[in-house]
């Protein structure tokens, strides 16, 4: 029996030992796996994205021909990724890679790998805001788009000289550019030169709405007609107090069949826009834009009117003035005159003004 007891507290010991081991092992696989699953859930779900304070957000531009590795480049030179090796798993793991989509994103402070992902996933992109203004032609209008959405400048400048494309929205390849309402607009960065004017065309239509249609017709204009003139007047002064001033007199000498003799439209003619002052000499010029020798409006837009020359042409004064010239200061006003020798006095006081300045040309 003694002999039995001691074998039977040996076979104990040796169960209760590896019982703990066992136990001991299984602990540790716990603890591993939940050290694993916190580590886990922190490269997941910690902040990983880093954002100045000065700055307040970030915004990235992914292209449409991007890769994940442009990505990184760009997430990686601006410092904007705390972990990178916890993102690249996390972008992985997701598959992102085959779920890129190209536009612009901004990114704030604290952000983690999960919401970064699925912001990027999503598509949700920002809208860039788009303003453009003070365009004078075709190209400077292709190059400022460019500059502010992914639209090759010279897709867009190709498609604004394409007659096809401009007679499908109901415009010459002289007044296509009248379609393009200088406003505050919002707009996704990917989007392409055939999308952008689309959506001016949608912009336009809505500009052009019922109370600016009746007042064209009421002087007898087409909207691209108003466009035309209103570019005219935004070429020849910046205050918009005196615009509907000018757009009257404008009016008057049309009424009256007159030539425009309109300064700015010469200088777009001669393609000089470094001119101050327009001399006799230029003004045999022949084009159809030198208001000097052809009478009416010429064919098409010297520049993009802002909002407030369209409209003041739409509501032009009712005056009996025929003229106006520069005042001669700075001011950028102008003295009006309803016969030529009222002008005459204005303008020669004008020429002493430029003459004392030493503009000469």
């Amino acid at each position: 029996m003694a002999y039995y007891h001691s074998n039977y507290s040996r076979s104990r010991k040796k169960k209760s030992k590896f019982g703990k081991i066992i136990t001991s092992i299984l602990i540790l696989i716990f603890i591993g796996l939940g050290g694993s699953g916190y580590f886990a859930y922190q490269a997941i779900f910690s902040p990983n994205v880093w954002v100045s304070e000065e700055k307040a957000e970030f915004a990235i531009y992914i292209k449409p021909t991007d890769t994940f590795d442009d990505l990184k480049t760009q997430l990686y030179s601006n410092g904007l990724i705390i972990h990178r090796a916890n993102f690249e798993w996390w972008a992985k793991y997701k598959k992102y890679n085959l779920y890129m989509k190209p536009g612009m994103y901004k990114l704030t402070n604290g952000l983690s790998n999960e919401d970064l992902i699925n912001k990027l996933r999503s598509g949700e992109q920002e809208p860039v805001r788009l303003i453009f203004n003070n365009i004078r032609l075709k190209k400077d209008l292709a190059e400022k788009i460019s500059n502010l959405i992914y639209t090759d400048s010279t897709e867009l400048l190709r498609m604004l000289n394409d007659s096809v494309i401009a007679a499908k929205y109901g415009f010459s390849t002289e007044t296509f550019i009248s379609m393009f309402i200088p406003n505050t607009y919002f707009i996704n960065w990917n989007t392409p030169a055939n999308k952008f004017i689309e959506r001016m065309n949608y912009e336009y239509r809505q500009f052009w709405n019922e109370e600016r249609i009746k007042k064209a017709i009421a002087i007898e204009f087409t909207p691209a007609q108003v466009s035309i003139l209103a570019s005219i007047v935004e070429k020849e002064t910046q205050q918009n107090a005196e615009k509907a001033s000018i757009a009257g007199v404008y009016l008057n000498r049309l009424k009256r069949e007159w030539r425009l003799q309109a300064d700015p439209t010469l200088i777009f003619a001669l393609g000089d826009f470094t001119i101050n002052r327009v001399l006799t000499e230029y003004m045999s010029l022949d084009s159809p834009y030198n208001t000097y020798k052809y009478r009416g409006l010429p064919p098409g837009l010297i520049c993009i009117p802002s909002i407030s020359s369209i409209d003041a042409v739409l509501n032009a004064e009712d005056h009996s003035y025929m003229y106006f010239c520069a005042k001669p200061d700075y001011s950028g006003f102008h003295n009006f005159a309803k016969n030529n020798i009222e002008h005459n006095i204005n303008a020669q006081a004008y020429r002493n003004f430029l003459n004392k300045e030493r503009i000469f040309k």
